[in-house]
């Protein structure tokens, strides 16, 4: 097992933003809370469990990483044969980037779901010989049957049930729509693995539904593309598989704590993603709830949390939450605190301090309605509502040059005619290729972060 320095401990910080004055009678509170985790370090090592450490000040190491990579191998994949190779190459190819130690295992997806290797509901133990053996096990992947994702998700669920491993991740691979299992079906599978581990979905060229991709990711806090071009997934593969192998905490949770009175209104990830977490709420003891992050590697994630306060008089304050960083105890005892923050509420009778909007909960204010706009538009188009599909996408091309969103203006130049950016004002383009409408859609609620 290998030996970290303290160094490589990843440290979370924990930063508030936002405007604590408020007027008389004022009872909203809004706050943008940045958590960032530095100075991990995982090359050619086992993920920490992060501030975990030895009596002699060495960090303990945590048991490792599980990975199950689940291929979609219905008879769809067949059309156009090269599409079946190619989701063959891009298994062997996040297989390849799999460190050594890390458990994994493939299923072929259908209509039922089979474990491809190693086999016998367990895991293997990635080196290079059961690697090799891996990618020698792709050649039986072949393309017949259909689609019930449900499945595939609750036999990943039972194999990484099985490991060890802290951080405990699905990368999912679909080529078209759930039809052989209910949407009921589908929902209570990911409620049922919800919170078990995280899970990157990828739709690959146009035949399947966004919703049901994106809903899979959004569930259990993974990221979701599409992959228009089949040839293009050993790439998006590989990337997917060293973001899961930068991963170092697992079960991180933003706990917020508030006090009598105080009623939290929202709490959603505004960047990089809009994901929202109100309805994940956990209970966490008296007046304290948790709501789930997923892993972590070195990077940083914004969180927009509302609380609505009691009316107070001029003069008063008051602690309208505090936002903590939290990770499990490994023996199950109390969790331990990372990191946290306050967020504060000023009655003032100065107009210009409580009118004041933070420019940090105003940029991701805008993300997030660009990100509503945007699905708002493409359903009213695919309805017909083509005046109500301008007016949403005209208010989209506005939301995205205000906030320097470049990448969504970019597709959304696609799917619409920019007549003039800074009023909104857009003509519906007369065909648009499907590809471009549904990375529009797929990719609506990546954000950019306010410029600081």
């Amino acid at each position: 097992m290998a030996n970290f320095s303290k160094s490589q401990v990843p440290r979370f910080s924990v930063e508030v933003y936002q405007n604590e004055y408020l007027p008389e009678g004022g009872r909203e509170v809004n706050a943008i809370v940045t958590v960032t985790s530095t100075g991990g370090g995982t090359t050619g090592g086992v993920p920490l469990r992060g501030v975990s450490a030895s009596p002699a000040g060495i960090p303990a190491p945590a048991p490792g990483a599980a990975v199950v990579i689940m291929v979609d191998c219905s008879g769809s994949m067949d059309y156009p044969p090269t599409k079946m190779r190619n989701a063959r190459d891009a298994t062997a190819a996040a297989i390849d980037t799999l460190r050594d130690g890390v458990e994994f295992a493939v299923v072929a997806g259908t209509h039922q779901a089979v474990e491809v290797y190693p086999g016998g509901g367990r895991l293997a133990i990635a080196d290079r010989h059961t690697r090799g053996d891996a990618k020698s096990a792709l050649r039986r992947l072949s393309a017949g049957g259909g689609t019930a994702i449900g499945t595939w998700l609750g036999l990943a669920d039972r194999l990484l049930a099985a490991s060890a491993g802290d951080i405990r991740h699905g990368i999912l691979l679909t080529d078209g729509r759930n039809e052989h299992e209910s949407p009921e079906a589908l929902r209570s599978a990911l409620a049922a693995v919800a919170g078990r581990f995280t899970c990157d979905a990828r739709g690959v060229g146009t035949d399947w539904e966004v919703k049901e991709v994106t809903g899979i990711a959004s569930a259990l806090l993974g990221t979701a593309d599409i992959v228009a071009d089949p040839a293009q997934l050993a790439a998006d593969f590989t990337a997917m598989m060293e973001n899961a192998m930068g991963k170092e905490v697992a079960d991180v949770a933003l706990r917020l704590w508030t006090p009598v009175g105080v009623e939290i209104r929202f709490v959603k990830q505004v960047a990089p993603s809009v994901t929202e977490l109100t309805g994940r709420r956990t209970e966490a003891g008296p007046r304290a709830g948790d709501y789930p992050t997923g892993s972590w590697g070195d990077e940083s994630r914004d969180y927009h949390v509302c609380v609505r306060v009691p009316e107070a008089s001029i003069g008063q304050e008051m602690l309208a939450a505090r936002a903590s960083l939290i990770v499990p105890a490994p023996d199950g005892g109390a969790p331990e605190v990372l990191s946290q923050g306050l967020i504060r509420a000023i009655w003032t009778d100065d107009m210009a301090a409580s009118t004041s909007i933070n420019p940090q909960v105003a940029h991701y204010t805008g993300q997030a309605e660009l990100a509503q706009v945007i699905q708002q538009g493409l359903d009213a188009r695919k309805l017909g509502d083509y005046d109500g599909a301008t007016a949403k996408l005209g208010r989209a091309v506005q939301l995205a040059q205000v906030s320097g969103n470049e990448d969504t203006a970019k597709l959304l130049s696609k799917v619409v005619d920019v007549v003039d950016a800074a009023t909104g004002t857009v003509r519906l383009k007369a065909k648009v290729a499907e590809a471009d409408e549904m990375t529009l859609e797929t990719r609506s609620t990546r954000t950019v972060r306010v410029k600081k």
